[in-house]
């Protein structure tokens, strides 16, 4: 056998497969481009699967959520530097090369390591080919800051500026600016919100602990706004006894002042204590709300058309006596002018909560407000139909597109017998609510999702 030296029988290069963190930040970028995954929900499960905590949990966490917070300005980076359209990419290569760019471009990672760990699991997915186009467009890029990229890359206009900066695609932007009117110029500092990691809220339960008691459990702050609202500090929520025994919940300070605004509307006449949640899943609002009419001799009525939400309902208001209902909103089959107040959290694009779902922003296109806003017109008028007169109809979106929010009121005031109420009122406490009558919350200035309401009133 012959021991002379074959040049084509070269081995390849040795290659080590990405550690723990880098892989688990990984796979949930491929889950979320394969599957639709929701990055929030796929990570914590990979990383109890695996094991996987302290300082390497926080790491995967801020490569997961990271790289899929800036998408679209890795996206064009990575087209620059490689010279071709993200369609000629394979998919693979490209979230690889997406979770190497926010390493050289976002985190303080030595280029060294990210290049060369992004590298060595391109050849192993691959071959030393494609090892090499990643290489090659990655010291591309490392050869420039972020600040130089966006320099180039970044449109003139300053909404589309702001937008690439911030790394939110433009139409979200443009809808932001629309909403916040003659305040557009705090759009810089609300994108900027939407990127910092959002502080966990607790809702303590009326009736059975106060906010001050939850803090004091949970090592945390007693919230700026809502009576029931906690900050907690850190740690797992799942772990504290106070919600595993249902004396509290993981809740939006936002969404808690929705829930409580409902019971706080003027009603004309006596309030007979029948209360509708008619979009409730996943069933916060409405625990709260039924934890609230305890108090009063009121009952809440749920309605929620998908099983498995509906599923989450009944657990979320475990012995609050809350009947839930598996129908349609728009067409429950309950008896018209029967409820005294109506809570309408319609589904929506949910653009006020991209700071908690970090792949949102992506997924979300601007086809999809007009069947959204559809819908919401539709439930909005069930509600005014199910409410009787003198009651009161509080329609809320965790979005603040104008689409979603006034344009659906301002159809319902000129179709339905309503009149609109100033809703500031309802929100007592909380300040920079603008001229009303509705109520637009915003991460930025009250550290809320960009939870939106108004109170209407059946004629």
């Amino acid at each position: 056998m012959s021991r002379h030296h074959n040049p084509r029988q070269q081995k390849a290069p040795r290659r080590k497969p990405l550690d723990p963190a880098r892989r688990a930040a990984f796979d949930v970028l491929r889950a979320v481009s394969e599957r639709d995954a929701y990055a929030n929900l796929a990570l914590p499960a990979l990383l109890r699967e695996r094991g996987i905590t302290g300082r390497d949990a926080a790491f995967a966490t801020e490569l997961a959520y990271g790289t899929c917070r800036t998408r679209g300005l890795l996206d064009a980076v990575i087209v620059a530097a490689a010279g071709r359209p993200l369609d000629r990419i394979d998919p693979v290569l490209l979230d690889l090369l997406r979770l190497g760019t926010y390493q050289l471009l976002r985190t303080r990672v030595d280029p060294h390591a990210a290049l060369d760990t992004t590298v060595d699991q391109a050849g192993i997915e691959f071959d030393t080919a494609r090892a090499g186009f990643v290489n090659g467009v990655l010291r591309t890029i490392s050869e420039r800051d972020e600040a130089s990229w966006v320099a180039e890359l970044a449109p003139d206009d300053p909404v589309g500026r702001a937008a690439f900066v911030h790394a939110h695609p433009r139409w979200v932007a443009q809808a932001f600016v629309d909403a916040l009117g003659a305040d557009a110029g705090e759009l810089d500092e609300l994108l900027a919100s939407d990127d910092a990691r959002p502080v966990v809220h607790l809702a303590a339960r009326p009736g059975v602990l106060t906010a001050a008691e939850l803090a004091e459990q949970v090592d945390g702050t007693v919230g700026r706004y809502s009576p029931y609202a906690v900050y907690l500090t850190g740690g797992d929520p799942g772990e504290l006894a106070a919600l595993r025994e249902g004396a509290a919940q993981v809740q939006d300070e936002g969404s808690q002042l929705v829930a409580r605004a409902l019971t706080l509307a003027p009603v004309d006449g006596a309030d007979g204590g029948n209360w509708l949640d008619l979009c409730s899943g996943p069933g916060g609002k409405t625990a709260l709300i039924a934890a609230l009419a305890g108090g009063t001799g009121a009952r809440v009525t749920a309605v929620e058309p998908a099983p498995h939400r509906a599923e989450l309902v009944e657990q979320n208001t475990a012995g609050l006596g809350v009947p839930v209902l598996r129908v349609d909103g728009r067409e429950p089959g309950l008896e018209p002018g029967s409820f005294d107040r109506v809570l309408v959290d319609a589904p929506c694009t949910g653009l006020g909560a991209l700071r908690r779902r970090p792949e949102a922003r992506w997924r979300r296109q601007p086809g999809d407000v007009p069947a959204l806003g559809k819908l919401q017109r539709e439930l909005l008028a069930s509600a005014i139909r199910l409410t009787r007169p003198g009651g009161v109809v509080l329609y809320a979106t965790c979005s603040p597109h104008l689409a979603e929010t006034v344009g659906v009121v301002a159809d319902a005031l000129r179709r339905q017998p309503v009149q609109a109420l100033d809703t500031r009122p309802l929100f007592e406490g909380v300040d920079r609510l603008g001229d009303g009558p509705y109520v637009q919350l915003w991460p930025h200035r009250h550290g809320t999702d960009a939870m939106f309401a108004a109170a209407l009133q059946v004629r």
